[in-house]
């Protein structure tokens, strides 16, 4: 299929590697000049790991392709997908500017039929406006799909190639079938390909996220319970866990969630919730809850070290909301170092691959090390904020040698408490009593 991919972001790139590796022909459209160019060079403007080698080979194969013409892909494409982003308003709303900018785009462009597929998280009813606002400017046929993505930061391609599930919104069956075609080779295990109204769709996304979203600040809550009466979250997880109809995932506590998607979808979910005259009483807390999760590390700090930092310096493991992305949007990173410094500490940090991001996001207030052993060498303390694989198995002895006293918050529960007791350490935990 010819097939054009608007948007060049997390979601549009990793969109249209992997359709391109399937064998489609793939224009993906971006209006940032700088950004094209680098991808015409093979600079990519995220990291994912496996996206660089995925972009690499169907550029080569001439299966993928970069471009700042929109009208031209749009001619050229039966198919078109709008990725574009969805920044939160002040309100929690979505912002659809970028998302109606592109429509228009299409409508002025479009030369026959076309079937234009929401990738983009988007509230209820943006497929009709999106509809609409095309046809302003054609009267070709034009079929709107709502198609939202279930992509995880750190395992996007895997997830893309391999889903749980395609949720398809439309209310025509010829366009159904395209859509079932296009995603055959994707779920030849037999996973399923749901189709439903574009307004299911639409809400599907939102629920999703929220749900996930709901069970961390909930075993979050649990893990600070654990705290007060002297319980191990991570024996009632286990226990929680084992039960079918709650499952072993999302239930991790630490200290909150981040990124681009959970933060904004609850607020996007509780805000069109509104606007229909009902209020989601448990989002609001989940929102309440993840803000002051974010803060408890700090608590867990001035406990140990007082109130004034002055003087005292921390060393940070992980700025990323997550392990394998530099995605530092909402990253409760930012909400921890933040709390240090108001207190007067300095901060020392390492990430494996948010360091740029990370100066973006918070310029020279910090010193950023180049391994996580210098950001410990001659600190107070270490501070573990996300939880990547190389954090998993440290030299512990060294983290003794370097730091000047042997304390260390653990803020994913990544070591056994009893095994740094046991080297001298004095550990704090997410709830492990």
């Amino acid at each position: 299929m010819k097939i054009a991919v608007v948007g060049s972001g997390y979601v549009g790139l990793v969109a249209a590697a992997c359709l391109a590796e399937m064998g489609n022909t793939i224009l993906c459209v971006d209006n940032d000049q700088k950004k094209i160019d680098g991808l015409k060079k093979g600079k990519l403007p995220i990291y994912e790991p496996g996206l660089d080698v995925l972009i690499e080979r169907n550029v080569k194969e001439q299966r993928l392709s970069f471009t700042i013409d929109t009208a031209t892909a749009v001619k050229q494409s039966k198919i078109i997908f709008i990725a574009v982003g969805t920044p939160p308003g002040e309100d929690g709303s979505a912002d659809l500017q970028h998302v109606i900018s592109v429509a228009r785009d299409i409508g002025k462009a479009m030369n026959d039929s076309k079937i234009v597929i929401n990738k983009s998280t988007v509230p209820v009813g943006t497929a009709e406006h999106v509809k609409a606002e095309i046809k302003k400017y054609t009267e070709y046929r034009v079929d709107v799909v709502s198609n939202p993505e279930f992509l995880k930061e750190g395992a996007a391609i895997d997830d893309f190639m391999k889903p749980d599930r395609v949720v398809v919104g439309t209310e025509s069956e010829e366009v159904a079938e395209v859509m079932r075609e296009l995603y055959s080779p994707f779920v030849r295990t037999n996973n399923p390909i749901y189709i439903m109204s574009n307004k299911s769709a639409e809400l599907t996304k939102y629920v999703a996220n929220s749900l996930l979203a709901t069970k961390i600040s909930f075993m979050n809550e649990i893990a600070n319970l654990c705290d007060v009466v002297g319980a191990d979250v991570k024996d009632i997880r286990k226990g929680i866990g084992s039960d079918t109809r709650i499952g072993p995932h999302f239930i991790f506590p630490g200290v909150g969630f981040g990124g681009s998607c959970f933060p904004k979808d609850v607020r996007a979910l509780r805000h069109t919730s509104d606007e229909h005259g009902y209020h989601l009483d448990i989002l609001e807390a989940v929102t309440k809850v993840n803000g002051m999760q974010k803060k408890i590390m700090g608590r867990k700090i001035a406990q140990e070290f007082g109130e004034d930092l002055s003087g005292k310096t921390f060393g940070i493991w992980g700025l990323s909301f997550k392990p394998n992305t530099d995605d530092m949007r909402d990253a409760p990173s930012i909400v921890i170092i933040n709390d240090l410094l108001e207190r007067g500490a300095r901060v020392k940090a390492y990430d494996p691959e948010a360091i740029e991001y990370a100066r973006i996001m918070l310029g020279d207030t910090i010193e950023y090390c180049s391994s996580s052993y210098e950001a410990i060498d001659g600190a107070d303390a270490l501070v573990l904020v996300t939880e990547w694989t190389e954090f998993r198995e440290p030299d512990f002895d060294r983290i003794s040698s370097l730091l000047k006293n042997q304390v260390i918050f653990d803020g994913r529960n990544t070591w056994n408490p009893d095994k740094l007791v046991s080297k001298g350490f004095t550990y704090y935990g997410i709830g492990r009593g």
